[in-house]
């Protein structure tokens, strides 16, 4: 997806302060603080405009949220919805992922949720998927141990990529589905791309995969 790019994006998202953290290397290893408390922290690389997040900061008072993109513009979307639900368990965050260990400290996150990442479908980007063996390796790092990576997608090469990434790495995998919508769990929260490409009759495939000891 191309973004448009708006003339003085930055800017304006530093005026969402309440919800944007700039320099976000100064918190590794005390995100805690930043929320002032010890509750779960679970993050979302490839927040989009929000949509996830917010619901799930909203169903879940109890567990502390990051969003984390690399688009200004994109963020701020993200900053103007969260501003309107007045959420004190969200942060949203700017960072290429190949820098997150800058960001967040060895298990300091309880989940990872990736949601309909851009597929790189052109043989020669593999290595940018997110499900590429090398971001495994830094979620493994980054995940508290036994906890789990929650995976959606409508592109179904990418799944399959995904499923044979995931095994080469010997990942336990859990509630893997080809067609998420034709038996919805009540708990599963919905993307902007998951609505839009759902009702286009795209099927959804799901995945939670955690690493061994």
């Amino acid at each position: 997806m191309r973004v448009r790019r708006v003339p003085g994006a930055y800017e304006a998202l530093l005026k969402y302060d309440r919800y944007f953290i700039p320099e976000p290397e100064r918190f590794k290893g005390s995100w805690q603080s930043v929320f002032g408390n010890d509750n779960p922290l679970y993050a979302e690389f490839g927040g989009g405009k929000g949509k996830f997040i917010i619901e799930m900061a909203t169903r879940y008072p109890e567990i502390n949220f990051i969003m984390v993109d690399a688009v200004t513009e994109i963020l701020l979307k993200a900053a103007q919805r969260s501003y309107k639900h007045q959420l004190p368990n969200l942060r949203i965050i700017q960072m290429d992922l190949q820098f997150a260990r800058n960001v967040f400290s060895d298990g300091e996150l309880d989940r990872i949720y990736l949601n309909f990442s851009d597929p790189w479908p052109k043989k020669r980007h593999f290595k940018r998927r997110l499900t590429y063996r090398d971001f495994l390796e830094t979620y493994r790092y980054l995940l508290k141990k036994g906890e789990w990576v929650h995976f959606k997608t409508d592109n179904r090469d990418l799944f399959e990529f995904s499923l044979n990434e995931f095994a080469s790495l010997d990942l336990k995998m859990k509630n893997i589905s080809l067609n998420l919508h034709a038996n919805e769990p009540v708990d599963n929260v919905k993307t902007e791309y998951e609505e839009k490409f759902s009702s286009l009759g795209h099927p959804i495939y799901r995945v939670e995969v955690s690493f061994r000891e």
